[in-house]
């Protein structure tokens, strides 16, 4: 079962990578995936959370915080290492459409898909008007690291599972540790734009 389920993952890697391949792609893909891209964006959005939706963006961003500590960390220090599997680019290098550089020797799970997910489900929480657009962006970063030849399909899946899972259980301690602050009559749990008597 594990040696069919492999052999399916590299099938739909090689269909992903080579069999989708096209000049828009080669262009947007290495954009997409490449995290420097990724710093302006995350600079406007972590002023835009402290400094232009209250204390609701306040709190998602110490949650998101926590959560790219905890997944960066729990991912790379654990997980890769354990499972031990080699990225296609180090294991399948000449036979693969390969558009940037190798990156580390390990590949299971994607760290991209994972911080993309958190990302998506802890903004999705607590702006529920932009879940679909953060969802889809999640999915298209995790396309990318596909089609750009460093993961395959089950890296991706599961560090999307990974970093959606994560994401859910701090927002659960969260949602736990407001109750418990307004049942004490604390009220700095509360979001400015909502009311006590809600």
């Amino acid at each position: 079962m594990i040696e069919y389920l492999i052999s399916l993952d590299v099938s739909l890697f090689q269909f992903m990578n080579s069999g989708l391949s096209n000049t828009l792609f080669d262009i947007l893909m290495p954009k997409i995936t490449h995290q420097n891209n990724w710093i302006i964006p995350l600079c406007i959005l972590f002023y835009i959370l402290l400094f232009k939706t209250g204390k609701r963006g306040k709190i998602a961003f110490i949650i998101l915080l926590i959560g790219f500590g905890i997944t960066d960390y729990f991912s790379a220090q654990y997980i890769k290492p354990f499972i031990g599997r080699i990225r296609p680019s180090h294991s399948m290098l000449d036979s693969i459409h390969l558009l940037v550089n190798k990156g580390g020797k390990w590949s299971f799970p994607s760290n991209h898909a994972a911080n993309s997910f958190v990302l998506a489900t802890i903004l999705s929480y607590f702006f529920s008007q932009w879940k679909y657009p953060l969802f889809i962006l999640a999915s298209l970063i995790g396309f990318s690291r596909i089609y750009v030849g460093v993961h395959y399909p089950g890296d991706v899946v599961f560090g999307a599972l990974l970093g959606y899972c994560i994401a859910w259980i701090l927002l659960s301690i969260w949602v736990i540790l407001k109750m418990r602050e307004l049942k004490r009559g604390r009220t700095w749990v509360w979001y400015t734009s909502d009311t006590i008597n809600k």
